[in-house]
């Protein structure tokens, strides 16, 4: 099992920045995958940003070279650092933890964290 907690999220204007934070109840090396995912009114939830244990990085298109995605192991923490902010950023931003061996695949959320851009 997996808490993870949310924070950072707020209102900002566009072409500005915000760092998202996420804590898990246990050590991250543990966890194979740490993701954003974000999900705006209406559409679908999307990945935005993972990283796999062992330091690849992969990001969604819409957000290459504004958003950066870093862990803190010590802190067990992943961040979110969002930068160059457009309306089209406003979404709630969830946490993601995934845990996988030779088996299934498990999925743990946090509650997610509202991300409002303005124009």
């Amino acid at each position: 099992q997996v808490q993870l907690v949310e924070s950072g999220g707020g209102l900002v204007q566009a072409g500005g920045s915000l760092r998202l934070s996420c804590a898990a109840s246990r050590g991250i090396l543990s966890i194979n995958a740490m993701a954003w995912y974000r999900q705006a009114p209406g559409k679908q939830r999307e990945l935005v940003a993972v990283y796999i244990t062992g330091g690849s990085t992969n990001y969604a298109d819409s957000v290459k070279g504004r958003f950066t995605i870093s862990r803190d192991n010590a802190k067990n923490t992943v961040y979110l650092q969002m930068n160059s902010l457009k309306p089209e950023d406003t979404a709630v931003y969830y946490c993601n933890a995934k845990v996988y061996g030779l088996g299934p695949i498990y999925d743990y959320w946090g509650q997610g964290t509202q991300v409002t851009v303005s124009s």
